[in-house]
């Protein structure tokens, strides 16, 4: 047996190609950013149209109304002009300004009321009076303006007009797959939600990161087949889930990104099982790339890992940030904007994806032939004869691969969860293979 690091995406995990392909995300970034997405809609469609510029996209539309798990999927939101007037015509809250000065999913208004009848409509941060809140009533119809607190307080008494011109109907919601053939069949997925409106780092940098990295994965020779999701969170991934759930039990593993461009650490969130093969690489590679990092536990809080995570599903799924949702002060406000991101902490982000696909792609996977305790070492002349003294690095590497070779752990996982050199774990794995404790696995290595 033979081993040789791919070269998958290596120009990405390089500086230099990382920075080129960052320039190129932020370009793409500054077009997504304007768009009034949500979790259905014309500009979840507006979107996914200027992503089909730079990679070939499989499109689904899916009728509101069909069930999906626990979940329907809701009618169709969109959204024209929503206002609101003072007594002299003046437009003191206005959509045109900012999308984020709607309610996400607000239901249709045409109406006359006074200040008093607005405000229970009206939300603001009064922490942060210069910023605009970003909200949503996705599950209960309602309808409402978010507002700077500074134009909250400036509002005067007396008689407005308010208008949203919007539509909530049945209709369907849209998600996209990139789908990249490999060697083998073997599939690889990588998820971002495409629904949040004029926010930056939450989450035009995962869109953008997510569209690059496909673009290089197709002009890439990869081992294993790359499936990249573009669809709303939490409902698109439930409908995703819903539609893919044989595909998606035989997936490899997966991660789900978001929140790239923060100045923040990486963060890197398990999956639930927290011990698989993308858990211990993604750890090993953000070990390599500094030591401001941060490695956590699965929780059932944050983004579409946890439906990924479910116990029905317990995939191998992990998720990759920067600040984590909710962590970061300007998270779902208008401060959450293109200053905010930072195009060398785009590079990193883009470093870490790529430096965890590449090894998750070159590596071979083993199962022990006799699980049951450990192998004698000794009588066939893999481990020293005289106890007493601690393994070598060596003799470390046997048992460990030993211990992880269920069929779901390989070269690259063992060696970034020991901590030991790639070279002498793919040594050890050969002397284990030629021993016949261990043979390699192809294919799903899951149940």
């Amino acid at each position: 047996m033979t081993h040789t690091q791919s070269p998958l995406l290596g120009n990405l995990q390089e500086s230099a190609g990382a920075r080129a392909l960052a320039q190129r995300a932020m370009r793409l970034m500054d077009e997504i950013f304007p768009i009034c997405r949500s979790i259905t809609g014309a500009g979840v469609r507006a979107t996914l149209d200027l992503l089909s510029r730079h990679i070939p996209l499989l499109r689904f539309e899916v009728p509101s109304g069909t069930p999906v798990f626990d979940w329907t999927v809701p009618h169709e939101w969109n959204i024209r002009d929503a206002y609101v007037t003072d007594a002299s015509g003046k437009r003191v809250i206005d959509f045109r300004e900012h999308n984020l000065h709607v309610l996400n999913y607000s239901t249709p208004v045409r109406a006359k009321m006074s200040l008093a009848e607005l405000r229970p409509h009206l939300y603001s941060l009064p922490e942060h009076p210069n910023w605009i809140p970003y909200r949503t009533s996705y599950w209960r119809e309602h309808w409402g303006f978010c507002l700077t607190h500074r134009q909250y307080e400036a509002l005067a008494d007396g008689d407005f007009e308010v208008v949203i011109d919007a539509d909530l109907a049945p209709g369907a919601l849209t998600y996209a797959e990139c789908r990249i053939a490999g060697a083998t069949d073997e599939e690889f997925l990588l998820f971002t939600h495409v629904c949040h409106p004029a926010l930056a780092n939450d989450n035009a940098s995962g869109i953008a990161v997510a569209t690059t990295i496909a673009a290089e994965l197709l002009a890439a020779r990869p081992q294993l087949s790359y499936r990249i999701v573009f669809a709303p969170a939490t409902i698109g991934s439930i409908t995703w889930l819903s539609r893919n759930a044989n595909a998606a039990r035989r997936l490899r593993g997966g991660l789900v990104i978001g929140l790239l461009g923060d100045p923040g650490p990486l963060t890197y969130k398990r999956s639930r099982r927290g011990n698989t093969e993308l858990d211990f690489i993604a750890s090993g590679v953000l070990r390599t790339l500094g030591p401001e990092h941060r490695v956590v536990d699965f929780s059932p809080y944050g983004y579409d890992e946890r439906q990924f995570c479910s116990p029905g599903f317990n995939l191998p799924v992990g998720r990759l940030t920067r600040t984590p949702n909710g962590e970061y002060s300007e998270y779902h406000t208008s401060a959450d904007n293109l200053a905010l991101i930072d195009v060398d902490a785009i590079a990193q982000s883009v470093r870490a994806v790529a430096g965890i696909l590449a090894l998750i792609d070159s590596n071979p996977r083993f199962r022990r032939r006799a699980a049951e305790c450990e192998p004698q070492l000794g009588k066939r002349g893999l481990f020293r004869s005289t106890g007493g003294r601690s393994p070598q690095e060596f003799e470390f590497a046997l048992l460990w691969l030993l211990n992880q070779a269920d069929g779901t752990h390989g070269l690259n996982d063992v060696a970034a969860a020991s901590g030991l050199p790639a070279a002498t774990v793919q040594a050890a794995a050969e002397e284990l293979v030629q021993a016949g404790l261990i043979e390699e696995v192809r294919g799903p290595g899951f149940v």
